[in-house]
C-alpha cells in the first residue's frame, strides 16, 4: 500500500467543485479526471484521465469556438483558429489549472509526486481538458461553457485582438503558400506507454520530402514539435536563399 493510498492528503474534493461552478451529479467521473496515468499504471483497476482527457480537448474546443465565432462576426477563419489556438493551447490551459488550484488534487504517481508533477504545465493542462470533458459528461456543455465564459471573459470579448499565429499555423500556412497544400503528419512511432512524455515520434511531411520529426505526450503535441522544427527550417532556408540571391 502506498502512502497516497494510506491517507489521501488531497484538500476536500468539494473545493474544487466550487471553483469549477459544478457539482457533479456522477463523482466518478471528477476522480477518473484528476488521475494520471503514472498514478494509474501503479494500481491495478484504476482508469487514468487519458479519455477524458481526449473527450475534453474536443469539448472546449466546440465550446471557445463557438463563443469566438458568435462574438466576432467580422474575423475570418484565419483570426478565429489563432483566437481558438491561443486559448485553449498547453500554456493557457495550465494556467487556468492553476488559478483554479487544480494540482493539490491530482493524483500521481510516485516518480511524478518526487519531481513535482502538480506544477507541471503538460500534467495540468491535461487534466483541465480531463475535468472539462467529465463536466461534459456529468451535465452537457452548460457547465463547461459557464467556467470558460468566465474564466476567459477578456479573450472571448467582441473585437478582442487575434493572438499571434502559434508556430504550427505558421507552418501550415507557408506550406500552402508556397505549394498550394497543407502538409501531412506521419505516425513514426508510439511506445505505448501511457503518461510517457515522448510517447509518440511525428514526422512532418511536404510534397513526399520529411521535413522534420517531432515527439510528444499526445500525437497533438508531437505534430506541433515536428511543425515548429520544420518551420524553422523552412525559415532558415528561404534566409539562406535570399543571401545567396544578393
Amino acid at each position: 500500500m502506498t502512502s497516497e493510498s494510506a491517507t489521501d492528503l488531497r484538500p476536500p474534493i468539494e473545493r474544487l467543485e466550487t471553483v469549477l461552478g459544478h457539482v457533479f451529479r456522477d463523482r466518478r467521473l471528477l476522480e477518473e479526471a484528476l488521475q494520471h496515468a503514472s498514478f494509474a499504471n501503479e494500481r491495478d483497476g484504476v482508469v487514468s484521465n487519458d479519455r477524458l482527457e481526449f473527450l475534453g480537448d474536443a469539448v472546449v474546443g466546440l465550446v471557445v469556438g463557438q463563443l469566438l465565432f458568435s462574438a466576432n462576426p467580422g474575423w475570418d477563419e484565419g483570426a478565429l483558429t489563432r483566437a481558438l489556438h491561443g486559448i485553449v493551447d498547453r500554456r493557457g490551459l495550465s494556467q487556468l489549472a492553476r488559478r483554479l488550484g487544480v494540482g493539490v488534487h491530482l493524483r500521481l504517481g510516485s516518480t511524478e509526486r518526487q519531481s513535482s508533477g502538480h506544477e507541471k504545465d503538460s500534467i495540468l493542462a491535461d487534466a483541465m481538458e480531463a475535468l472539462m470533458g467529465a463536466m461534459f459528461l456529468d451535465a452537457g456543455l452548460d457547465p463547461v461553457r459557464a467556467l470558460i465564459e468566465r474564466e476567459f471573459a477578456a479573450e472571448l470579448v467582441a473585437g478582442a485582438m487575434p493572438v499571434d499565429r502559434d508556430p504550427k499555423t505558421r507552418f501550415q500556412e507557408l506550406v500552402m503558400e508556397r505549394h498550394g497544400e497543407f502538409p501531412t503528419y506521419t505516425l513514426e512511432g508510439d511506445s505505448g506507454l501511457d503518461g510517457d512524455e515522448a510517447r509518440f515520434t511525428v514526422r512532418a511531411v511536404v510534397q513526399g520530402v520529411s521535413l522534420a520529426s517531432g515527439t510528444g505526450r499526445t500525437k497533438r503535441a508531437a505534430e506541433f514539435v515536428a511543425a515548429l522544427y520544420a518551420l524553422t527550417r523552412m525559415e532558415s532556408e528561404s534566409v539562406a536563399d535570399g543571401e545567396r540571391g544578393e
